[in-house]
């Protein structure tokens, strides 16, 4: 199948309501977060996707050919201007003012600004926009979508944790709609609290039923339960995938059948 563009030049508003102006569909483009990154690859921008972050790690396959432009926060951006794209991609939480207001003086960035499973299905359908892959983008976001719908629920209270020293993931972020959707119930009460950091006499005093230990950003592993089990006697303790928790590109689609075992699990 062929792509042009009939209009010249084409308007598109991002997440952060800034409008990007472009006189053609983007040949060289850089993504700056991986859940995006391996969106554009799924849309099928295996030639036009010429840089990516170091924890952009799916595929494998990007992963092994695309060049690397540092981390998400560390952007390298002289490595950028060597790759002269005509389309940056980047998130508001996830990269780094700083850095995202510097590449905007040079070239067209497009901003996604993510909470909900709403925004990331809309996400996806600007960026096939944006990128002329509207129609597989839609069906992207559709089949996430429909598969929420088969999403089973757990009626008890959580607490996901990201990071040691211990840093939660409250309600108002995406991990923490994920959980809602699963029917869990937040320990985290404070809205406003995105990514509040706890001792482990707080997380005892909050006494959930569920305690959640994310494989990212930090990755706990099997020796961090013990430690959670004197403090949490009567907790039910979880090592779980967290890019499938955290990541609101296309990898959602596998999302709702992981989330449906732990619930099977820890309803045995």
């Amino acid at each position: 199948m062929q792509y042009y563009s009939e209009i010249s030049p084409m308007l598109f508003t991002d997440q952060l309501n800034n409008n990007i102006e472009l006189d053609n569909f983007p040949k060289r483009i850089v993504s700056l977060v991986p859940s995006q990154s391996e969106l554009l690859w799924d849309l099928g921008l295996r030639k036009e996707l010429v840089g990516v972050t170091k924890f952009c790690i799916h595929p494998k396959e990007l992963l092994e050919t695309v060049a690397r432009i540092g981390g998400t926060k560390t952007l390298n951006i002289n490595m950028i201007r060597d790759l002269r794209p005509d389309l940056i991609i980047g998130n508001k939480e996830e990269n780094e003012q700083s850095q995202i207001i510097e590449l905007q003086k040079e070239f067209k960035v497009w901003m996604s600004d993510i909470f909900t499973l709403y925004d990331s299905l809309e996400m996806i359908k600007s960026v096939g926009k944006i990128v002329n892959r509207e129609e597989q983008a839609i069906h992207i976001s559709n089949s996430i979508d429909q598969s929420f719908s088969e999403l089973k629920s757990l009626h008890k209270s959580v607490l996901y944790l990201i990071w040691k020293p211990y840093m939660a993931a409250g309600k108002g972020t995406f991990i923490g709609d994920m959980l809602q959707k699963m029917g869990l119930q937040n320990v985290i009460e404070d809205e406003k609290a995105r990514y509040p950091e706890l001792s482990i006499i707080e997380i005892s005093a909050l006494n959930p039923e569920l305690l959640l230990l994310s494989s990212e950003p930090f990755p706990f592993k099997e020796e961090h339960l013990s430690e959670f089990k004197q403090h949490l006697p009567n907790a039910k303790i979880l090592l779980v995938d967290g890019e499938l928790f955290s990541w609101y590109g296309s990898r959602l689609k596998k999302s709702v059948g992981y989330f449906n075992e732990l619930i099977q699990e820890l309803k045995l």
